[in-house]
Parts: C-alpha cells; structure tokens; sequence
C-alpha cells in the first residue's frame, strides 16, 4: 500500500514539472489539419554533398523522361509521330520570329518549351505534392514541380539571357555588341547605355519570377481548393493549371525568341 502512495506521488510530480498547456495542444492540432505550403523547396538528401531538394529531384525525373522520349524519337515509331507533330507545330511558330534562321536557333527556344512544359506538367500528376516523407522528423513533400523552385526559373531565366550575348556577340562582333552598352559619345548615349545593362539582368529576373510566381500560385490554388471541397470540385482547376502550364511554357519560350531574335539584328544601319 505504500509502495502504491509513493508510485502515486511521485507521478503527480512529474505531471506537474511538465505540464502541456492547453493553448500549445490547440496549436499543434491546428497545424496538422492545415495543408503543406512552402514557398522555398525542401532539402531531401545529401549526394556526393550537393543537398537534393524535392524540386530537384523531379527536375531529375523529367530530364530523365526526356532523355527516354528523345530516344524513342529515333526509332521512328509511333513516339516519333506524336512528336514530330508538335515538333512541327512549335517550329512554324518560332519560324514566324526567326525567319531564316530558325534553324540555328530552333534547337534552343525549343528546349526552354518542351523542359518548361514537363516541370510545369509533373507538378500537376497525383502525388506530387501530396506524398510524404519525413525528414528531420518533419513530414516534407517528396516531389515538387520544379518550376514552383525559384532556383530552378532563376537558372532558367539568366541562361536564356546568357545564350542572348552569346548569340548576339556572334552575329553582330564585339564591337558593335559593347557598343550597345559603352557609347560615351555623348552624356545621352552613356545613360542609354546604362539603362540596356540594367535592362538586360531584369529580363532575367522578369522570366524567372514571371514563370515562377505563376506555377507556384497554381499549386497553392490547387492545394487549399482540395483541402476546403471535395476532389471532385478541384478538377476544373486542375484543368485549367494544365493550360497555365503550356501557356507559361510558350511564354518564355517566344520572350526568349523575340528577345533574341532582337538581339542579333543590326539596328546602327
């Protein structure tokens, strides 16, 4: 009986060294009904001590798809005549901005649509978003469209502006290409000259936000509408985030086009 008074007190001590308030429990309820929204990507894993986050690694699965379609295209079977009809399609429309030179350039803007088009695509397929894995003890995505990663439209975009000089140099030649930017001829040309540098690092912002802001509202849109109403009443959205996927991918893959397409024309004649 004793023993059983003690065992008694003793537990009511520990109870009362380490009480849970009631506000904590109401928090903590809370936070596990609400859905998962973050807007950075969360880190996975270690490879080789480059940190994979979920972004990445469905970045990976759609590089990866690619790679297999790209192969299939060589046989000439029936991948090769579904692709080869879209092909076609966006070639005419790039041929439309390029004109005679769109076959040198083709293989670039082409790249930006159909890679755009696949990250923005994969973020919408069941499971992304959704299936949970714990990491740290916390429960994070294991995939995350990767278009909804500002990293991933940041490299996106100051490539494609990268490839801009780079094709620009070549067809117009060092000199009138840093002519563009360094004219101290007269006090107006030099702030000319200053405002295309600065127009030219906030086209790449503009590209990476622009895609960027765009696919991660539409999965946050998708998130809250499948947690507040039934599944059912989110497919209307669901389809409409597939036309915001390719109209997002056509958009910066024709800015890149026009752009460049500017780019290398010779405007001092």
């Amino acid at each position: 009986m004793e023993l059983a008074t003690l065992a008694k007190v003793v537990q009511d001590q520990v109870v009362d060294k380490n009480p849970i308030p009631a506000e904590a429990g109401a928090v903590h309820e809370a936070a596990a009904s609400t859905p998962h929204i973050s807007i950075k990507a969360e880190p996975l894993f270690n490879l080789f001590g480059l940190e994979v986050t979920n972004s990445l690694l469905t970045s990976w699965i759609a590089l990866a798809i690619l790679i297999v379609l790209a192969y299939l295209y060589t046989k000439k079977g029936s991948v090769y005549q579904v692709m080869n009809l879209m092909l076609r399609g966006i070639y005419g429309l790039f041929a439309s901005v390029f004109g005679g030179k769109v076959d040198v350039f083709f293989p670039l803007v082409a790249s930006f649509f159909i890679y755009i088009l696949f990250l923005n695509w994969l973020g919408l397929l069941p499971g992304v978003g959704t299936l949970l894995v714990k990491v740290h003890g916390e429960m994070v995505p294991l995939l995350r469209a990767g278009t909804a990663d500002l990293n991933t439209t940041l490299a996106l975009g100051f490539f494609s502006v990268l490839m801009i000089q780079v094709f620009s140099v070549k067809y117009l030649g060092w000199g009138k290409y840093l002519g563009k930017f360094f004219n101290f001829t007269n006090p107006i040309k030099t702030f000319v000259g200053l405002l295309e540098i600065i127009s030219e690092i906030s086209k790449a912002i503009s590209f990476s936000f622009r895609l960027f802001g765009n696919i991660f509202a539409g999965e946050v849109l998708l998130t809250v509408v499948a947690f507040l109403v039934p599944v059912l009443a989110s497919f209307p959205f669901l389809v409409f985030e597939f036309f915001v996927g390719f109209i997002q991918a056509l958009v910066f893959s024709m800015l890149s086009a026009i752009m460049l397409s500017v780019a290398i024309t010779d405007h001092s004649h």
